[in-house]
């Protein structure tokens, strides 16, 4: 018996924080699946993991195949199908209407469409599942109008959210055999955008974590105050209400150290808030890091703290509270319905320095057995709902190939 196969498209693969796909994919594969990689772009300059290596090696790029190859097959769409490349082009320009980039843009993931369909001809492939509900959904919505593959989606937030209608999201989500969402949070956004009878193709398919990270036993936390933030140094995830907040830690004369674990386009501000601060003995930024790595930095830590101000459900949480660490987040998105205030860690109004202030001094100050409870409480909840095996089930039986 052959075995079943699906195409995977994301806009950017691998990437240092999309393992989840990775994990997802991987674990698909254990269900028996087999899965080709698709994506619009290998951002190799952020590639530090041997895993994500692997995974390069394996993953097809539309633009690392070049405009003339993608011009190419467009125009042979046009001379073997012409009726489906004008509905192709329909689509296209419909979409392009309420967005935010040319026309012209729109019209060059039409050819990438044609491209991504002459290739998932090749591989037999009948349906491709894509995340996020943006470039490269809209090239799986074309892609299908051309005559390709079915097509599903899984929509994380915030961006998708809070740029529905320029990324015609509404439509991508009618269009698509199903979508997951990240979280009930998400799912009932994703409901807001589309009519009630769309509501049950609309699914709640969480990230997940590998078994490994439930082996063996916790590393004991050892020492209590050393506090770690993984996460892309961006405007969504509040670094400058951390410092804001860690200045006032510092002034109050609590010992800690602060590991932030990541890089991106805001490194020159956070690096000039830390000077500012006088917070360079306490505050030291690592830079991208392997997830073996970053799974250390958690272990030797104390605590994780993610001030966001938009989120979907960070990967890294569940990572934090699978080592046994306490999490300190904010009330945002899909946030709350993992870490429990009291149970397994302090939840605090975005953009709150004070309360992030109270949380931090609360972690700082708080006995090793009361943190080791809070933390194996997160494993726990994490356990139970974020097992990538678990949520690729989900997947394995909306897929509509069987």
């Amino acid at each position: 018996m052959s075995k079943r196969r699906v195409g995977y498209l994301t806009n950017q693969y691998p990437k240092a924080s999309h393992s989840f796909i990775r994990r997802e994919i991987r674990a698909l594969e254990q269900l028996g699946w087999e899965v080709e990689r698709y994506t619009m772009r290998i951002p190799r300059d952020e590639i530090v993991d041997v895993e994500d290596i692997q995974e390069a090696a394996q993953t097809k790029s539309l633009v690392e195949a070049g405009m003339k190859t993608v011009g190419s097959s467009l125009a042979r769409a046009v001379v073997l199908d012409p009726a489906g490349t004008a509905r192709g082009f329909g689509a296209a320009l419909k979409l392009a209407k309420r967005s935010d980039v040319s026309r012209r843009r729109h019209l060059i993931y039409l050819a990438e469409a044609s491209l991504l369909a002459q290739w998932t001809e090749r591989d037999n492939i009948s349906h491709i599942h894509t995340h996020f509900g943006t470039n490269s959904a809209e090239v799986a919505m074309l892609c299908e109008a051309l005559g390709g593959p079915t097509y599903s989606l899984t929509i994380h937030g915030p961006e998708e959210f809070d740029r529905a209608p320029l990324l015609g999201l509404s439509e991508k989500i009618r269009n698509a055999q199903f979508v997951a969402t990240v979280s009930s949070f998400g799912r009932s956004q994703a409901c807001r955008l589309v009519p009630t009878r769309v509501w049950d193709r609309i699914h709640v398919v969480h990230c997940g974590l590998d078994d490994a990270w439930f082996e063996g036993e916790t590393a004991p936390i050892v020492n209590p105050k050393n506090l770690v933030c993984v996460a892309r140094l961006s405007e969504q995830k509040g670094h400058g209400v951390l410092l804001d907040a860690l200045k006032e830690v510092a002034a109050s004369g609590r010992d800690f150290s602060m590991k932030l674990v990541g890089d991106g386009e805001l490194r020159p501000d956070v690096e000039r808030l830390i000077a500012q601060y006088g917070l360079s003995e306490q505050v030291e930024i690592m830079g991208w890091c392997t997830e073996d790595e970053v799974k250390q930095f958690i272990n030797d830590s104390a605590g994780f703290v993610l001030p966001s101000f938009a989120e979907g459900l960070p990967v890294v949480i569940m990572e934090a509270l699978a080592a046994g660490r306490p999490v300190i987040s904010t009330y945002v998105a899909g946030i709350p319905e993992l870490v429990e205030p009291g149970k397994s860690g302090w939840l605090v109004p975005a953009g709150s320095v004070g309360e992030l202030v109270v949380a931090i001094c609360e972690l700082l100050d708080s006995p090793l057995d009361t943190l080791t409870h809070l933390g194996q409480a997160g494993r726990a909840a994490v356990k139970a709902r974020h097992r990538a095996t678990t949520e690729a089930a989900k997947l394995d039986r909306l897929f509509p190939i069987q």
